[in-house]
């Protein structure tokens, strides 16, 4: 175990606690109901792969979970990267919104089958996150090279240039699935908008300011999915 800031996991813990009680209090208010069995799993799918996910790195790799724990539009530095993190966020809290709302006036009706599918697609891109930062370290989650940095070209990254990325694309789908939602698919394209916007403005400045990118760029031609783009 590298060394670790006394308070890192107090941190942590808290603030994983913090945006799951945000998360359950706009599901459970969204819904009018605790009587929501689909709300309750999507809730415990979430809590299980961010508090073990948090434990597993403070233990590994604690400065890369220091660094993952500055997020949001606020901490950007970058003006362009605030406004597509905004943009992003307001459309995560709608995927939910619309999503529950439709669970509670029954707008569409989902199997028993596609909510478990839901969770199991929340699970593989958790499960994703946690592959590709094991390969990367400087994965921090703002746009920003360290002076140690240096080119990953391993692992996930041999097959695509953004994995972490790539591993939105299952967990954003199965939210509304998760929360019981067929309308709330309409939403997701939005996601993916917000996340080719944020990754184009992030290669431009690896190609600019990390050595050895440009060329990693032509050795691995695809961004998101291997034989698409």
């Amino acid at each position: 175990m590298q060394n670790a800031a006394p308070d890192l996991g107090r941190r942590a813990a808290e603030a994983n606690a913090e945006f799951l009680v945000a998360l359950a209090v706009m599901v459970f208010l969204a819904a009018g109901t605790l009587a929501y069995w689909q709300g309750w799993l999507f809730l415990a799918t979430f809590a299980a792969w961010s508090a073990g996910s948090s434990a597993y790195f403070y233990y590994r790799d604690p400065a890369l979970l220091e660094k993952r724990m500055r997020a949001g539009p606020a901490a950007e530095t970058e003006p362009v990267q605030k406004r597509i993190q905004l943009f992003t966020s307001v459309v995560m809290i709608a995927l939910i919104l619309v999503s529950v709302l439709d669970y509670r006036f029954g707008w569409s009706t989902v199997p028993v089958w596609a909510v478990i599918s839901g969770n199991l697609l929340i699970s593989a891109g958790f499960a994703s996150f946690v592959v590709v930062l094991r390969e990367n370290s400087f994965a921090s989650a703002t746009i920003q090279i360290s002076e140690d940095q240096k080119v990953v070209s391993t692992g996930p990254y041999a097959l695509v240039r953004h994995p972490m990325y790539a591993a939105v694309l299952p967990l954003t789908s199965g939210i509304p699935l998760a929360l019981g939602s067929w309308w709330g698919l309409v939403i997701v394209p939005l996601i993916f908008v917000g996340l080719i916007l944020r990754l184009l403005d992030e290669e431009g400045h690896l190609r600019r300011d990390l050595p050895g990118y440009q060329d990693y760029c032509l050795k691995v031609r695809y961004r998101l999915v291997p034989g698409i783009w």
